[in-house]
């Protein structure tokens, strides 16, 4: 019983239809390969997933009419903004929404849209991740997590995270509040709590260690039995690694990846950002689709290579980067990368809420019928948001009511929004957009 117990996470896994069993067997495998046999599995990896989703999906057949099958290059990059049609549509012939595992984008980028995976493609990328947590002494069955994320508020949506945080083994610490009231309650638990890691956003991470650091608190003190933080889903930039190693106590590890494919990269107990070279086939690419060599900056394309239910070829995530010119394909290793990052929240009423907060709020505007294609969220006023939004057709005044509601239910009472609906965004340089930008100058 005490064994069943301390498995529940692989339980969990395999009661929803992902052989995490089979899919560890299968990622050893691939890395044991010789440097010989590495270059001649990608080449038919990516062979096999190309001709697979020509024969076996009609979108994409009709996305890749002009490639030749000869040659790599003749694919085409695809970005969101290709996928912004029903799911339905997307799907490969022998599946469907109810033998795929379903999930929407985060719509950080400001391209949101649903999309699936393949039980056995959903399995091999629990297993990467458990691969590289385990290099920090952490087992998702065994280690305790504080997990920094948010949380849906709806009731069916809440308690289905609440059950996948028991299954994981983990409590969850919302950051739509990062008040220092809210961190005395973090703290509290951290000092009764044996946590192992902290997974989490890292723009709430750094407001909790700035908490720390006002009340010359060390959280390894509280909580010796902490081995690693793991921040995700934004940038981690020095100055903020520098902050969470002092008032956390334990090694920072910077996590890159995005939820339609896969982990991306994960710096290595060496430092280094080792690239996911099992399960993805990373290309760095220039404006014009030529792919540029290791050392140089360009847009980070990434094919899954296990994704059988949906398309992700050449797929263009929307960051850029470099791959360092001491990567070889079996270990490449990411050098620089310019990507998502999301400003504090500040509220009237003093509160403070992580970017990502946004990302619960416009699930009530992501529809899975491609009328919303893209969306930026600005703060113009500590009360005061405007939501500007590319779409076939305007949002009703119902619609407009629902999110404002849901704002004020995620932040606070009387927040104001405005809308607008445009033909374009206004994109950065690099061509991403970012989903939260504040005005405020504070």
């Amino acid at each position: 019983m005490a064994l069943q117990i301390l498995r529940l996470f692989n339980f969990s896994l395999k009661i929803n239809g992902f052989n995490i069993t089979k899919a560890h067997t299968a990622l050893s495998k691939i890395k044991a390969l010789n440097t010989s046999e590495f270059e001649q599995y990608i080449a038919m990896q990516k062979q096999a997933i190309l001709n697979y989703h020509l024969t076996h999906n009609s979108f994409y057949k009709s996305f890749g009419k002009t490639i030749d099958l000869n040659h790599w290059q003749t694919v085409p990059v695809m970005t969101k903004r290709h996928l912004q049609t029903p799911l339905a549509k997307r799907l490969s012939t022998e599946y469907n929404i109810q033998n795929v595992h379903l999930h929407k984008t985060s719509g950080s980028s400001g391209d949101p849209f649903v999309f699936a995976k393949d039980k056995w493609c959903h399995a091999m990328t629990w297993a990467q991740i458990i691969n590289r947590f385990s290099w920090y002494g952490i087992d998702f069955n065994t280690s305790k997590q504080a997990r920094f994320y948010g949380i849906p508020l709806d009731k069916k949506s809440y308690y289905k995270e609440r059950l996948k945080d028991w299954f994981s083994n983990r409590v969850r610490f919302s950051v739509f509040d990062l008040s220092d009231t809210a961190f005395d309650a973090t703290l509290a638990r951290f000092k009764t709590t044996k946590f192992h890691y902290i997974n989490g956003y890292t723009s709430a991470l750094v407001q909790f260690a700035k908490y720390l650091k006002r009340n010359n608190i060390v959280l390894k003190t509280i909580c010796p039995t902490l081995k690693v933080c793991v921040t995700t889903s934004e940038m981690l930039f020095k100055d903020d690694k520098v902050l969470l190693e002092q008032q956390f106590a334990i090694p920072i590890i910077n996590e890159y990846g995005a939820s339609e494919l896969d982990l991306i990269a994960f710096e290595n107990p060496k430092g280094a950002w080792q690239v996911n070279s099992e399960t993805l086939y990373v290309e760095i690419l220039d404006a014009n689709d030529n792919v540029l060599p290791w050392g140089e900056e360009g847009r980070i394309v990434i094919t899954s290579l296990y994704n059988k239910a949906h398309p992700f070829i050449r797929y263009d995530i929307g960051d850029t980067g470099i791959l360092s010119k001491t990567s070889t394909l079996q270990h490449p290793i990411l050098e620089k990368l310019t990507g998502r990052t999301n400003d504090i929240i500040h509220l009237p009423s003093g509160k403070k809420a992580a970017g990502l907060t946004f990302y619960y709020i416009t699930k009530s505007i992501i529809e899975d019928d491609g009328n919303i294609s893209e969306f930026i969220i600005e703060q113009i006023a500590l009360d005061t948001f405007k939501i500007v939004y590319v779409s076939q057709h305007e949002l009703s005044e119902t619609k407009k009511l629902a999110i404002t509601f849901e704002i004020e239910r995620y932040l606070e009472p009387r927040i104001k929004v405005n809308f607008s609906c445009v033909a374009q965004l206004k994109r950065l340089e690099s061509g991403k957009l970012k989903q939260f930008i504040s005005h405020l100058d504070l």
